[in-house]
């Protein structure tokens, strides 16, 4: 189906207070991001009812008007030639409204600029992660055996696809020192040597940090003996988000300040090695001991919460989840499921994820087999698939939130959902799709209790919206 996008742009403007309104532009998966002069010009009544668009708000500076996915690239694409605005990044248009936020949001932009980029990486290892934990469970597929077992040709494959799963793992630092050194204003390629530095093959691994504390199988902490003065553990970070996301900030703050002071003609010499050198003891000597330390505690708590009140943990999460998605705050979720697989092997955090957008998809599929209106349909339905596959922003924005009853039962759908999940302790051995895809990333003797609760999050909210549509009178909705 076609769309007429410069009339659909020229009404967009139009509700929005006019090109003159706007400030910056940019996009992301499913939402024009657009920095505005003065918010209160906005016309949202007309701004919703215009063709493509699900839902506007306005959260963390922001004003956001969601498209959805395919669409919004060729919406930004007329919006800039109507208006004659310079292409910008989401990062252009946050530090245009920076002022406009509260610390608290600042603190959940940073989390989301620095990871968002590197999401891909992530969710493509924690599907061939996903895969290889298939092919290596025993009873799965055959009783007794694993595939390997039985199809011993296939183990060359699975070392193969073992290998690309665990590299975006094994570098994670790297990956984040690129991502946080673009945010803070350092050098990337510098962020890219830290983060490198910090899972050298020469420090001792990450995951057998906990073996050579306890003193277990006759291992012991090795340490850099620096001239008899003091020593620095000699300790890698694999798989842990903390110690290089600050230790970034430490190196970008430690570059401008040379770089404003050292003069051009020595800059190349003199900078680079200076920061990496300053940061690299910084980072090995404080920032890693006390942001490693940092992250266990966090995730003993969390994990401490779910072991004590499962049900309590899962319902609270179910129920907030879909409403942090709306302010942003969901970025600030993949930290701690990061440093909970470091740590713990696995996380519970991210298929109670899943439960909340096949929530939400079930409500918008029950918004479009309920209604009448032919607009509806087509939004309820794209929207309903795009949050069986882990974007949720169309079917909230433009359908669930517009009705808020379908909103409430996909709420309640993901509370049930999450506590079925918490309750019987399922985890994910890595960050997949968030949606019907995802048990494909959980662990193998999970994946029974996982597929229920998948059931329950997507049969309750249809049921649910299903039910009140019927007795509540809306127009374009069949009632009794």
């Amino acid at each position: 189906m076609s769309h007429d996008y410069p009339n659909i742009v020229t009404e967009l403007l139009h509700s929005l207070g006019g090109s003159d309104n706007l400030e910056q532009a940019a996009h992301c998966v499913t939402r024009l991001r657009l920095a505005l002069k003065n918010p209160k010009l906005v016309n949202s009544a007309t701004l919703n009812q215009i063709d493509l668009v699900k839902g506007s708000f306005f959260t963390g500076g922001l004003f956001q008007v969601v498209i959805g996915p395919g669409e919004v690239e060729k919406v930004y694409a007329e919006l800039r030639r109507q208006t004659g605005l310079a292409a910008s990044t989401i990062a252009d248009v946050k530090q245009k409204s920076a002022d406009k936020i509260n610390p608290m949001q600042r603190l959940v932009r940073v989390f989301s600029d620095v990871f968002m980029p590197i999401l891909p990486a992530l969710i493509i290892a924690g599907l061939l992660m996903g895969i290889n934990n298939l092919l290596g469970a025993k009873g799965m597929f055959i009783e007794g055996k694993t595939l390997l077992d039985a199809y011993p040709r296939l183990d060359g494959l699975w070392s193969l696809i073992n290998l690309m799963a665990n590299t975006s793992f094994v570098f994670l630092p790297a990956l984040v020192g690129w991502s946080a050194a673009k945010r803070f204003g350092g050098s990337e390629i510098l962020g890219i040597v830290l983060g490198l530095m910090l899972v050298h093959p020469d420090l001792l691994n990450a995951w057998n940090y906990g073996k050579a504390v306890a003193g277990l199988e006759g291992q012991s902490l090795p340490y850099f003996d620096i001239l008899g003065i003091f020593q620095i553990e000699k300790v890698g970070y694999q798989g842990q988000i903390l110690p290089i996301l600050l230790a970034a900030y430490v190196m970008s703050v430690i570059e401008k300040w040379l770089r404003a002071r050292v003069p051009n003609a020595v800059q190349l010499l003199v900078v680079p090695i200076t920061t990496i050198v300053v940061t690299g003891v910084l980072a090995l000597a404080v920032i890693g001991p006390v942001t490693r330390h940092l992250g266990i505690l966090i995730t003993e708590g969390v994990v401490t919460l779910f072991d004590l009140a499962p049900m309590i943990g899962g319902a609270i999460f179910g129920l907030l989840y879909a409403p942090l998605v709306i302010t942003g705050m969901h970025h600030m979720f993949l930290a701690v499921d990061l440093q909970l697989i470091s740590t713990q092997g696995g996380t519970f955090i991210w298929p109670m994820i899943v439960m909340s957008n096949l929530a939400q998809g079930s409500a918008a599929l029950a918004v479009f087999y309920m209604t009448r209106s032919v607009r509806d349909k087509s939004m309820a339905s794209t929207s309903a698939i795009s949050a069986y596959f882990g974007i949720t922003e169309p079917a909230m924005f433009g359908v669930n939130l517009r009705y808020k009853f379908p909103f409430y039962a996909a709420l309640i759908g993901s509370a049930l959902g999450c506590i079925f999940l918490s309750l019987n302790k399922v985890q994910a051995s890595a960050i997949g799709v968030g949606g019907l895809p995802g048990f494909i990333s959980i662990i193998p003797q999970f994946i029974p209790m996982f597929v229920v609760g998948m059931v329950i999050a997507m049969v309750v909210p249809f049921v649910l919206t299903c039910g009140l549509s019927l007795k509540i009178v809306r127009p374009g909705y069949r009632v009794a």
